[in-house]
């Protein structure tokens, strides 16, 4: 079995952490960031895991819940994104994933996002494969043009009623008439209080319950359906690419080490190290949308 603590991940919370691993891993991993080597074991490769996170969705203007943007008004983004404040304040949470759904509809796939997509397009022509392991909850990869996708947070463009259950896609913008031009994240702007039978309402017949982002708040459980078909991909990858993540939020963060755990090359893109950096073999710092059309290009041994 590939995962050590299979039931981390099959109870899939997701939750913050800054644990760094402790084991032989950290004694032997070596980082290079030689393009041409990744480029030689990129051009061998018949399975290929790419796992994304914010970073990716960052360089096409899309906030991510740290840094700058940790905070929405004065609250701490990842506060807000729980079941319990959905439960005390559904106004506020909803103003605030209206902001990033707003934000997420009016924003274009970046180089990083279209060179996946090419390479996932352009290899599977040649009998191989190429699966995107994503933590963003916008769009972007499916504009892209990404068609093997695992969105284990769940995605912004879908909503969940609280009371029937019923998903379904939804890019309605805005996504009811109470929360237009809603959801400013300045620091002095009021909370709009809205009525919790003015805020999204489930269209299915004789319901009308209260609906919500279909994303996973922190401390939810992740769907299950999603993780088993993840480790499968993680169980036969042949190249893992861990691409603007900052490896902190798990069950995610150990994927890319679980892979390396099996003596899998497992390459990093981000703008800076991660605390999980030593577990891979390569590490290519800089912007994503830089580093990565390069890394994915065609080899010169594929073939047309």
């Amino acid at each position: 079995m590939l995962l050590q603590n299979r039931a981390v991940i099959a109870l899939g919370l997701r939750i913050f952490s800054t644990n760094v691993l402790k084991g032989p891993l950290m004694d032997t991993a070596r980082q290079v960031s030689d393009m041409s080597e990744f480029r030689k074991v990129f051009s061998k490769a018949k399975h290929i895991a790419i796992i994304t996170g914010a970073g990716v969705s960052a360089e096409s203007g899309v906030p991510t819940f740290r840094g700058e943007h940790e905070k929405w008004r004065k609250w701490q983004s990842q506060d807000l994104a729980s079941p319990e404040a959905f439960s005390r304040t559904p106004s506020r949470v909803w103003e605030f994933y209206h902001y990033r759904r707003e934000l997420a509809l009016n924003r274009k796939p970046s180089a990083a996002h279209l060179a996946i997509a090419e390479c996932e397009a352009r290899l599977k022509k040649q009998g191989r494969s190429v699966v995107v392991i994503t933590q963003c909850t916008d769009d972007l990869h499916r504009q892209a043009g990404s068609k093997h996708l695992l969105k284990i947070h769940g995605s912004l463009m879908e909503t969940r009623c609280v009371s029937c259950g019923h998903v379904a896609v939804n890019k309605r913008s805005p996504i009811c008439a109470a929360l237009k031009d809603k959801g400013a994240p300045d620091a002095d702007v009021a909370d709009a209080q809205i009525p919790v039978d003015k805020l999204p309402r489930c269209g299915e017949r004789d319901c009308r319950g209260l609906l919500r982002p279909n994303v996973v708040f922190f401390g939810e459980t992740m769907d299950s359906h999603i993780l088993t078909k993840v480790e499968e991909q993680m169980e036969t990858c042949d190249l893992c690419l861990v691409v603007g993540t900052s490896s902190i939020v798990y069950p995610a963060a150990m994927f890319g080490p679980q892979i390396a755990s099996r003596g899998v090359p497992v390459a990093e893109f981000n703008t800076n190290t991660t605390p999980k950096t030593e577990y891979f073999t390569f590490h290519f710092q800089g912007p994503c949308g830089t580093t990565l059309p390069q890394a994915l290009a065609q080899h010169e041994s594929e073939s047309i």
